[in-house]
């Protein structure tokens, strides 16, 4: 067998960069924990030993991070004053400046916290079994809560409601809504901040992430207008709803089309359902890409593994595609789907009326 040295040293330098990302992951949730990064965007620019200081730390752990940071590109480092600080883009992913709004730091959460399931998927690839999202390390559900959070807070109330046929107006005016999947609830507060005369209640399988939506609404003092219950996407309670939202989630269920029907029978006959998917194409050439890896690899460890948890014949996978997600939709009973706008690169708005 001949070997293509170029080739071969494409395979090597990409592995370098991925074995480099795996290792700097736990540095990030690191500096997020002890505040590295949010020291940096406050206080910088730093040397090792005033960033040490600030955020009661050992200057020669501190040292080596800031050296792999700024190798990884995450901080800005200026060979002349030795010192390092964050950009304001840098910043802005990493730094929690103000309230929780640093996604790349929630993502580097849930990639480190969901190798602990390691031992089980690969269980499961001899089996065939599926692996329930309940049964991932709590650092997935925070992680996923903090990732999204700035989505929902930068998109939710300025573009994706406002894309749909006449729902911001609904909302405004006073409108009946649930949330499918609502995780720790961060969708519905957001919802429930811009539109006060609203009410919204959330559906989750996991108890946990209820309880913790339960603790944040009344924190964020709406809880006159929210409430969360415990209950799977094709049994939830309620009808007649004006607006129902899944957000990132339709993808994760084993019987989508199940869910599409019980949306449709507790929708009004004027409602509106908003999926939000992953931005990707229908087929797997049209993912071969830094971004669809990433999504392929987080639905292999726990999108698919979760849908062949549940009963039902589908197993989507984050990656399931503009026209299946139509399928599915259309095949539940929805007679008007289309995408209404999207959010590059990462998030596709698809809005289905009955």
């Amino acid at each position: 067998m001949s070997i293509n040295e170029d080739r071969l040293e494409e395979l090597i330098e990409t592995a370098t960069t991925d074995i480099g990302a795996i290792a700097y992951a736990p540095l990030a949730v690191i500096g997020d924990r002890l505040g590295l990064y949010d020291a940096l965007a406050e206080h910088g620019p730093l040397t090792t030993s005033e960033l040490a200081d600030r955020t009661d730390t050992a200057e020669r752990y501190v040292r080596e991070w800031l050296a792999a940071s700024a190798a990884s590109d995450y901080v800005s480092y200026d060979p002349e004053t030795e010192h390092y600080s964050l950009s304001p883009e840098q910043a802005l992913l990493l730094a929690d400046t103000e309230g929780p709004a640093s996604p790349l730091a929630g993502l580097f959460q849930i990639a480190t916290a969901a190798g602990k399931i390691t031992p089980k998927i690969e269980t499961a690839f001899r089996t065939g079994d599926g692996v329930g999202w309940h049964e991932h390390d709590e650092g997935v559900f925070q992680g996923m809560m903090r990732a999204s959070e700035f989505d929902f807070k930068e998109n939710l109330v300025s573009d994706w409601i406002p894309s749909l046929d006449g729902v911001d107006e609904k909302l405004q005016e006073g409108a009946r809504v649930a949330d499918i999947g609502c995780g720790q609830g961060e969708s519905i507060i957001t919802m429930a901040q811009a539109y006060p005369k609203s009410t919204f209640v959330g559906y989750d399988y996991h108890e946990g992430s209820i309880k913790a939506a339960r603790e944040r609404a009344a924190t964020a003092e709406v809880t006159d207008q929210v409430s969360f219950e415990v209950a799977r996407a094709k049994e939830y309670d309620g009808s007649d709803y004006d607006f129902v939202t899944s957000f990132d989630c339709l993808h994760d269920m084993g019987d989508p089309v199940g869910v599409a029907a019980h949306v449709r029978e507790t929708l009004a006959d004027d409602g509106t359902w908003m999926i939000v998917e992953p931005l990707s194409g229908d087929r797997v050439e049209e993912n071969l890409h830094p971004r669809g890896r990433m999504y392929y690899s987080v639905s292999t460890m726990m999108c698919t593994p979760n849908a062949l948890n549940q009963e039902g014949p589908h197993a989507l996978g984050a990656q399931a595609g503009e026209e299946r997600l139509r399928e599915v939709v259309t095949e539940g009973g929805f007679s008007e789907f289309r995408r209404a706008t999207e959010t590059p690169p990462f998030e596709m708005v698809l809005e289905a009326k009955p």
